[in-house]
């Protein structure tokens, strides 16, 4: 199993100017210290969180917007929904942040591997045989692994060779040269998402068989039995969700030409795809971690990060009414504990 990649995730450091920054300005901000802005428990409401002597407040930037007066088309109110959107890729902001590169002009800022930028190129290069040569090429593999081994076969290069030239005339372009310029520029968008495939559906895939296997062994008791057999639907429901966010992006690209003759279009796409997949990877990172961990835990603690997998996945996977149903058995089951976190 192969874990994120180590470049996913790392943002570099930031000479940003002060519009990339940020910065609020009513009073009430200036007053504060060791303001932070994140996600709240549940991982949905963006909230600020401040401290109250010995207490902690969070405070929901919704209703934080609402009771200072803060319209959305003003400078803070427009800032304020730049947090929101920010907060899909970082853990946290501080006043005087840069924003993530995401939200102010679409770059990510985080950076795939060698080998992501391999596997898009090359499935881009097959791509564009099948697009001239529709027999020549089999069913697309889905392994990265694969698709190279494919790509370098001295018989793929030549019909490569055929379709680079047929495809600058079809384009319209200069030459060969110019359809590569283009095909690596495609690429470089794609290599996020080779590289999210691998860093989150394959692991989920992998999480998966895991549970399958915890499943399928039986050795439980009843209520462990009904346990695993709800994780085991839930992410079952929730791998071919996964999966087919990528299939939609690369049905975008399939059509290689296409894709290319609307590169700035292509890119939009791909880049919105691309985020949405890396705040799901971002929501599943901590159970796919502790899953990796799984072998070395003993049985209770093992069924700990199954009833924790559980909780993750009922409300992003479970159906509605299921969900609404646990939700109030849970409500009637437990009354909700104190704690010293303050929720406004």
């Amino acid at each position: 199993m192969t874990a994120m990649p180590a470049e996913l995730g790392a943002v570099p450091e930031s000479d940003a100017s002060p519009s990339e920054l940020c910065t609020l300005q009513h009073r009430i901000f200036r007053s504060l210290t060791n303001v932070m802005f994140r996600r709240d428990e549940s991982g949905e409401t963006p909230v600020m969180v401040m401290s109250l002597g010995e207490r902690i407040a969070a405070v929901p930037l919704r209703a934080l917007q609402h009771e200072l007066g803060i319209a959305s088309d003003s400078p803070d109110g427009r800032m304020m929904a730049l947090i929101a959107q920010s907060l899909g890729f970082v853990t946290g902001l501080q006043i005087g942040d840069p924003l993530p590169t995401e939200v102010l002009d679409g770059r990510a800022s985080w950076t795939p591997g060698a080998a992501h930028r391999a596997i898009a190129a090359a499935r881009l290069r097959l791509q564009l045989v099948a697009w001239l040569r529709p027999e020549s090429v089999a069913a697309m593999p889905s392994d990265g692994g694969s698709v190279c081994l494919l790509d370098e076969d001295p018989a793929t290069r030549q019909q490569v060779n055929v379709a680079l030239e047929q495809a600058a005339h079809d384009l319209g372009v200069a030459d060969r040269s110019a359809v590569i310029d283009l095909l690596e520029a495609l690429a470089e968008e794609l290599a996020y998402i080779e590289a999210l495939r691998e860093g989150l559906l394959n692991r989920v895939r992998d999480t998966a068989g895991r549970v399958e296997r915890i499943w399928r062994a039986g050795r439980v008791d009843q209520k462990q039995q009904e346990m695993i057999t709800q994780v085991r639907r839930l992410s079952g429901a929730a791998l071919p969700q996964i999966a087919e966010r990528f299939n939609e992006i690369d049905k975008q690209s399939r059509e290689v030409v296409s894709a290319l003759r609307n590169i700035e279009g292509q890119r939009s796409l791909v880049r919105s795809g691309r985020d949405v997949l890396y705040r799901l990877s971002r929501a599943w990172e901590p159970i796919l971690q502790a899953w990796e961990k799984s072998g070395r835990l003993s049985e209770s603690a093992l069924w700990q990060l199954i009833d924790r997998t559980y909780r993750f996945l009922a409300p992003r996977y479970m159906l509605v009414q299921e969900w609404q149903a646990f939700v109030a058995g849970q409500h009637l089951a437990r009354p909700k504990p104190m704690g010293s976190i303050m929720r406004w």
